[in-house]
């Protein structure tokens, strides 16, 4: 398959094959690259006023923002503008800007995203032990509020402890936190370096749990009781199409998702989103890197949302509350 070739990947089986989308600048895409789908469904459920969508990405334009030469990946291009496109399709207010593995720990396009946001858009930065006060400074300014340490392999060459710890401690007085990334399996090794972190944490997918596993059994549980323990974390609850073993479903040809659809995630994401309401993330993970199965529909993703978070106190606290006091605690009234 070419770099200008796509299979008909989309999680829905009436929409039609997605049109390639260029990679810019001197690039080439990874074979057999997944694009984003750019006809998303108006979703049926309606987000509350004020949504945030609390994990996205941006990729380039690799013309104006060239992807990082130690990248593992080379996706198409994923602009701001396109991004806040989706985000007025869906219904959501504003954007948390997750820095993509593919621009290493250059953040120059999410800085530049949240720069044209209006204020409507916060940043999770990729930074090294070199990064300086007045760079953290200048990205503080732009609208930055978190750092991203990444545990899988596969997408990241391992960084130190110790100075992932460094950069942990350099943060905590701009009022930052860090988001980690890892798969349930390494959560023990990690349990120590992870309950050392000085800042609230953010776990990004409910720790990517193996969701054949029982929602009880005891590698769910461990990740229950670390968010039990530790007060300071919270989860992102996003992501059933990567968790997902049973995928998505559609039924009578309607643009909408089966409410059995992602099912085998329901349980996971449920149970966390009912014990930890005030510690709870949703994100669409737009424009949905290196996925390999199929290219979700965003509007249906957004209609995974209830089923997650079954009552409106739930959805707001997930949606609204909760992104808003972690990200634009300006805007929140003080806390009693």
């Amino acid at each position: 398959m070419t770099s200008t070739q796509q299979p008909d990947n989309l999680g829905h089986p009436d929409h039609p094959a997605p049109t390639p989308k260029p990679t810019t600048g001197d690039f080439t895409k990874t074979p057999g690259w997944m694009d984003w789908f750019d006809g998303p469904a108006k979703p049926r459920f309606q987000v509350p006023a004020g949504a945030v969508d609390a994990h996205c990405h941006v990729f380039g334009p690799g013309a104006e923002f060239p992807y990082a030469p130690e990248r593992k990946y080379t996706p198409c291009d994923a602009s701001k503008d396109q991004l806040f496109a989706l985000r007025d399709q869906l219904g959501f207010a504003r954007n948390v800007i997750v820095q993509a593995t593919c621009h290493g720990a250059d953040n120059a396009a999410m800085v530049d995203a949240l720069t044209h946001s209006g204020g409507m858009a916060r940043g999770v930065a990729t930074v090294k032990r070199s990064v300086s006060d007045a760079e953290l400074q200048a990205m503080h300014k732009a609208g930055v509020r978190g750092v991203r340490f990444n545990f899988v392999k596969r997408l990241v060459d391992f960084t130190p402890k110790d100075e992932l710890l460094d950069i942990a401690n350099r943060i905590k007085p701009l009022g930052w936190h860090v988001v980690i990334y890892f798969e349930a399996v390494d959560l023990p090794e990690l349990w120590d370096f992870f309950t050392a972190l000085p800042t609230t944490v953010v776990v990004d997918h409910m720790g990517r749990p193996d969701v054949s596993k029982p929602v009880d059994g005891p590698e769910f549980e461990l990740f229950v009781k670390f968010m039990t323990e530790h007060p300071n974390v919270w989860s992102k609850v996003s992501c059933p199409e990567r968790l997902s073993l049973t995928g998505p479903k559609a039924i009578g040809g309607a643009p909408q998702l089966e409410l059995g659809a992602y099912k085998d995630v329901v349980p996971f994401a449920k149970r966390i989103v009912e014990t930890f309401p005030d510690r709870v993330l949703w994100g669409t993970d737009w424009p949905h890197p290196n996925l390999k199965d199929h290219m979700p529909d965003d509007g249906l993703l957004v209609d995974f949302i209830p089923q997650i978070a079954t009552t409106a106190q739930l959805q707001h606290q997930l949606l609204v509350d909760n992104p808003m006091r972690l990200y634009w605690p300006e805007e929140c009234p003080t806390q009693e």
